[in-house]
This record gives structure tokens, sequence and C-alpha cells, in this order.
């Protein structure tokens, strides 16, 4: 066996089990990430390198930072390799196995995370050694972020601090499961938290209430409606999986009793755009019914009826250019050159945000993620440590 072979197959154990490391913890959003970060932290300054940890206001989560200088010692360029440490939760599901314990079988890695995304970050870190020992003539970026599964909530604290310490890298690869093929643009997401009020009452009084739920149903109906009309009219982009831009609403609660008028309904809805078009916009038409529909129909019944709705989680949406240097680089070292658009969202439009050229690629399938006995195929944690290796090598 040559000495390259060799190396390949160590990487490649090393991959396994950096991704039973991370699996292991179980940082579903609700939770803390930090002892994961501060794994990350400790594994790279043996090697060297040292960290920049980034805390949200409670301290209970970090994003993580740190720089692969090049030969001569610098830091500035070069490409930032990105992915989250948060999971969505598996409370209700039906696993094979521990969810929080790698199970391999059948080619397999079976795990919480293990397609979304910390087979990304476990080939990412078991390359780490190889990186160093390069001969770069510039630098690469580690970036693993928090709570990306509900909103892109950590990133943009971590990004605010590159450009308040003047840090401008090149370019940027998100890791996030595209079967290591290449995504040239995303959905942004917007997510909003409405709440309705109106007055309580016995429900054999009828008038006397102001029912904040089927005034909150007035609203979830104009924004169903506005949703049929983007899916009838467009705009459209047919090179996405759902071509159109979307509104749902997902949660909904309010009510005391069979016999009570509520005076209280609160919902969540979220619209996920294309990225030709202007959250502010979507937003602004459904505050305008508010106020020039159901605000004075509620106020009819009640003066002092409100509704308020409430910014939530928001990331903008990814449009890559095909004449930045990452997008091109990336196409070259995965032969990929067709034009894939996806409906998810990613951070990857907070780092275009910011000046930074982005594409998505990395190893699994989105339809594998968020479910039960979620898994990542070791091919294509193969073809990412593969693919990682060229990254590197092209610095």
């Amino acid at each position: 066996m040559d000495t390259s072979t060799q190396a390949s197959r160590e990487t490649d154990q090393q991959t396994r089990d950096w991704l039973r490391t991370l699996v292991a913890f179980d940082t579903t959003s609700r939770n803390s990430n930090l002892a994961l970060i501060e794994t990350v932290r400790d594994a790279l300054k043996r090697q060297g390198i040292d960290a920049l940890l980034v805390h949200n206001a409670a301290r209970n989560k970090a994003n993580l930072f740190a720089t692969l200088p090049a030969q001569d010692g610098g830091t500035q360029g070069g490409i930032v390799l990105s992915g989250h440490t948060d999971v969505v939760p598996v409370d209700g599901q039906d696993w094979s196995s521990d969810p929080f314990a790698v199970d391999e079988r059948e080619g397999r890695l079976y795990g919480r995370g293990t397609c979304d995304m910390k087979g990304y970050i476990a080939a990412t870190l078991a390359l780490v050694p190889e990186f160093l020992a390069m001969p770069r003539k510039k630098p690469l970026h580690l970036a693993f972020s928090y709570d990306e599964e509900v909103g892109c909530a950590g990133a943009p604290y971590l990004l605010a601090d590159l450009r308040e310490r003047g840090i401008q890298p090149e370019g940027c690869v998100v890791g996030e499961p595209t079967g290591m093929q290449v995504v040239v643009a995303h959905k942004g997401i917007n997510v909003f938290r409405c709440r309705v009020h109106g007055r309580a009452a016995h429900s054999s009084l009828t008038p006397r209430g102001c029912n904040a739920i089927e005034h909150a149903a007035r609203l979830i109906c104009h924004i169903r409606d506005l949703a049929d009309a983007y899916r009838t009219n467009g705009p459209y982009d047919t090179f996405y999986d759902v071509p159109f831009t979307t509104l749902t609403t997902n949660q909904i609660q309010g009510g005391i009793a069979v016999n009570t008028i509520p005076d209280a309904c609160e919902f969540t809805y979220e619209f996920r755009n294309l990225p030709g078009m202007s959250p502010r916009d979507i937003q602004a038409d459904i505050r305008r019914y508010v106020d020039e529909q159901l605000l004075p129909r509620m106020r009819a019944e009640f003066p002092d009826a409100r509704v308020e709705i409430e910014t939530g989680p928001a990331a903008p949406g990814l449009e890559a250019s095909e004449q930045a240097a990452i997008t091109a680089l990336v196409r070259a070292l995965t032969r990929d050159t067709a034009t894939r658009k996806v409906a998810y969202a990613t951070e990857a439009g907070l780092f275009q945000g910011l000046g930074i050229p982005t594409v998505v690629c990395g190893p699994g399938h989105i339809e594998q993620a968020h479910k039960a006995d979620e898994y990542v195929a070791l091919d294509q944690l193969a073809s990412c440590v593969g693919f990682l290796r060229r990254v590197g090598q092209s610095l």
C-alpha cells in the first residue's frame, strides 16, 4: 500500500471518529453546544491553532472561528469552511438505534446530525493535520455556528465579529447536505409571531366579546390567499424544486374553555422567498391587511383590540455569482456544472451579505435529514474528504 493511500484511509477513519464524537453531544437547538465547541477548540489548540469563541448573551452557546494560516503566516483572504453544530429534536421519532450514538450498518452511519451537518464538520476536522502540512499560499478558515436550525440565529454574531476585526475571506463553502453537488442559490426564510388580542366573554353572550381566534383565522386565511397568489401568478424560478415564494402558518394556540370567547390567540407564520423578492414588501402586505381591514372589524366589537406582530428568525436567500472564484473552484473540483437551487435555507446568504462569495456543497442528502434514522453514507463522507482535500491543495 502506498503512502498516499494509507494516509487517505487514516483520514477516513479519523472522520468516522470525529463524527462519533460530535454526534454524542446532544446539541439540539434548545440545548447548549458549549461541550462540543470546547472539545473542537481544545483539539485545534493541541495542533497549534487558536480558535475564537463568539458567545450568545447567555454565554451558554458559542460560535467558533479558527484560521489555519498560509505558509508565510498570512491570515487574510482564503476560504471559509462553514457548518452549524446544532441539530433538530428527536422527540416523538421512532429510531432503530440511539440517535446520539453513531451506528454503522450497510455502508451508512446513523445518528442525529450525521447528515445535517456534523458529517461535514467531522471531515473538516479530520483533515486539519493535512491542511497544516500543505504549502498553502492562502489561509483556510473554519466557522462552526450555533442555532442554525432555529432561523440562523447564531451566525450573525460570528459574522459581525469578523467584520469588526477586518477579516475578509475570499470565498466560503457551506457544507449543508447536497449529495456533494453544487448548490448556487436558495430561498430566504422569515419567521413571524402574531398575537391577536380581543375580549373574553361567556360564550352565551357572544356580542359582548371579541373572539381572538376567529379574527386570527381571518389573518391566517389572508396569508393563505397570498400564498395561493404566488403559486398561481409567480414570479417563478424553475431551477427550484418549489419554483415560487411560499407562505405557511405552522403553529397556533388560543382559548381556555369550550364555553369562553377567547381574548387571545397566538400563531407563527413564515415565508420562504425567492432571492429576487423583498421580504419587507411581503410583510408590508400582511401588515396593511391588519391595519386596513382586520383591526377596524375588531375595534368595532372592542375598541382596545390589537394585533402584535413580532419579527422572528430570518436568513436571506443566496444567489451565487457564476463569475465568483469560489463558484468556479467548487464546480471544477466537483466536476459539476449544473444549475441547482433549493427551497431550504442555509447560512450561505449571511456570508454573502458580508461580501464573501459563497456556495453550498456537502455530504448526504436533505431527504435524510430531520427524520428518524438520519444517516450519511460512507461514500458521501469519502467524497467530501476528497473534495475538501482538493480545496486545501488549490490554495
